[in-house]
């Protein structure tokens, strides 16, 4: 938990300090007047793969417990998922990370942000099982928390 927390207070200030947590260099990144974002996401992307093939091929997490990546199945609501999240993105300037950054940034426009995540979130739970059988969608999978 300590690591967690650790790893995480040092994601956000490289997100706080590279301004991809910045609305208007969201912003610009959708409207494609600033590429730079795009810059920041292709680096992390360069950055990790190595890593996680070294963890996938030696089937161990970086601590030495046993590593289990599960494929989860291409569905339809893959798509419309990553529309909505593509749409909520470019609306609120920010996706989960960042709404927790700019919250520790004192901005107040992102606990609507925090609020409308939430709200979506328990939403869809509320019609993820309607909305199942209609999409043919994988049941829920609850796990652990364990990762």
């Amino acid at each position: 938990m300590f690591l967690a927390l650790i790893l995480g207070t040092i994601f956000g200030f490289v997100l706080s300090r590279s301004g991809a947590a910045d609305y208007d260099f969201i912003q610009g990144m959708f409207l494609f007047t600033n590429l730079q974002l795009y810059g920041i996401i292709g680096t992390a992307v360069v950055l990790t793969a190595p890593g996680l093939w070294l963890l996938k091929r030696y089937g161990r997490t970086a601590t030495g417990g046993p590593l289990r990546i599960d494929l989860k199945p291409a569905t339809r609501g893959n798509i419309v998922g990553g529309l909505l999240f593509g749409v909520g993105w470019s609306m609120a300037g920010m996706c989960p990370g960042p709404i927790f950054v700019n919250i520790g940034e004192g901005k107040l426009y992102a606990i609507a942000a925090l609020a409308g995540a939430l709200t979506g979130t328990a939403l869809l739970g509320a019609v993820y099982p309607r909305i199942q059988r209609a999409m043919r969608l994988p049941p829920v999978q609850v796990g652990t928390g364990e990762g």
